[in-house]
């Protein structure tokens, strides 16, 4: 990845004293301008209205139309936009709505490359969900595809285009802490589940496609409230746990003001997953090679549910208790502590950085930086050529959950685990019979 600078003028300001860096975008292609962006939207509740709430703030913004699978979640996206066509199988609405110019995939996690995919086959531009994908090989496939049709892309993690996120990146790549030779991340949530599988069936409710709710995952019966709203992220075949679900939001300042390429290895520490559902306490170790912003090598580690940074390293940010979710950067002039949603980031030790005062870097609009992006106007900060990157090495960290204490030797150029060969059969999956897409 090859990151383009803001002006100076947009980066001035990320330390009072005068640590000033630019901060990281990953330009994408452009269309050509037009007045108002035609849009449909896969999914239409839960985060798939939130994702057109947000895209609807723009004035040039106008929802065609929306699949979902269940009609008993429509009524509200009805309510504020009775014109909008309703199907409920998303090929169709890719076969019959011609005039379209982008599109939202806001399904659950394991439907998000096939339906992407699609869209940008047809020449669509596209705003996906974080993860971007389920498994790596779709992420990586997403992103050349993207970057040969020249699509507009961007995966959803708002923080990114936040003053949050910039004003981390800015420090970071100021030199304030030095080079950074250690990240500490974790969240407190726990989208797993160490019970088996119920052993029953239940009726299919009249408003739900069951089978196109599976998609592209293997058959199998309904289970009331074990899937399907919500709980599909605790599946294996569905969801990536708590790591998919947050590890693209807290790591992605890590990835971007790091500039992070992919990891050399990964080792998971925490609980294995059972059959059907991940673990609930997450603890995944990576090397990353050298970049400008790092040491000769990066060491990062990744904890979850209950899980935490060792107290010496929460001593060294200054904390007796960490936020619930957040990141610790060790560099080798100093530490950063930066809680995810619980406030401004802190550097360490105190009595160096007592006159340094923070200031935050302006933030955009993730979603309408997306449609003006549709428009012709600027680029997008979170494209497939960034986001694609960053959620394969989340996926590896998925996935080395399975092999527990196994140092995982990843290459990626090859998409492949070099010494536990058994691991690469996670790398990519098989679609069901009647629902393969072309390039996955």
């Amino acid at each position: 990845m090859n990151p383009t600078p803001i002006t100076r003028r947009a980066a001035l300001g990320a330390l009072a004293t005068g640590f000033a860096a630019p901060f990281v975008f990953r330009h994408h292609a452009t269309a050509a301008p037009s007045e108002t962006v035609m849009h449909a939207s896969f999914g239409a509740s839960g985060m798939a209205g939130s994702d057109i709430g947000s895209l609807s703030g723009s004035k040039h913004f106008k929802l065609v139309a929306v699949a979902e699978v269940d009609l008993g979640r429509i009524a509200e996206v009805k309510k504020k936009f009775p014109d909008v066509k309703v199907y409920q199988d998303w090929r169709e609405l890719l076969d019959k709505e011609k005039g379209l110019n982008s599109v939202n995939v806001s399904t659950p996690d394991h439907m998000h490359a096939p339906i992407t995919m699609r869209a940008m086959q047809q020449g669509l531009h596209v705003y996906t969900q974080k993860p971007l994908t389920q498994t790596i090989y779709e992420a990586r496939q997403l992103a050349k595809v993207a970057a040969e049709k020249k699509i507009i892309s961007q995966m959803g993690i708002q923080i990114h285009s936040a003053a949050e996120h910039r004003s981390i990146v800015g420090i970071i790549q100021s030199g304030a802490i030095g080079k950074v030779k250690e990240v500490h991340s974790w969240s407190g949530k726990a989208w797993g589940d160490t019970n088996p599988r119920p052993a029953k069936v239940d009726p299919v409710p009249k408003n739900l496609n069951w089978d196109g709710w599976l998609g592209v995952a293997a058959e199998r019966p309904f289970i009331a409230g074990y899937y399907h709203p919500g709980e599909w992220r605790k599946r294996l075949d569905f969801g990536t746990g708590t790591y998919g679900d947050m590890g693209c939001h807290i790591l992605d300042p890590v990835f971007a003001s790091l500039e992070l390429t992919a990891p050399t290895q990964v080792r998971s520490e925490g609980d294995l997953p059972n059959a059907d559902s991940w673990a609930l306490k997450t603890l995944v170790k990576y090397v990353f090679p050298e970049t400008k912003q790092t040491t000769k090598e990066l060491k990062l580690t990744w904890y979850s549910g209950d899980l935490r940074p060792p107290m010496e390293v929460q001593k060294l940010a200054g904390r007796d208790k960490v936020s619930s979710q957040g990141s610790i950067y060790l560099g080798t002039e100093g530490v950063m502590y930066s809680p995810y949603g619980e406030g401004t980031a802190v550097l360490l030790p105190t009595e160096k950085f007592k006159d340094a005062k923070l200031q935050r870097i302006p933030g955009e609009n993730h979603y309408l930086q997306f449609i003006e992006a549709v428009r012709g106007n600027g680029k997008t900060s979170a494209p497939f050529s960034y986001s694609g990157p960053l959620t394969e090495s989340i996926l590896l960290g998925c996935l080395a959950t399975r092999f527990q204490n196994e140092t995982l030797m990843w290459d990626a150029a090859k998409l492949e685990i070099g010494n536990v060969k058994k691991a690469n059969e996670f790398v990519r999956r098989t679609y069901r019979k009647g629902w393969e897409v072309e390039g996955l």
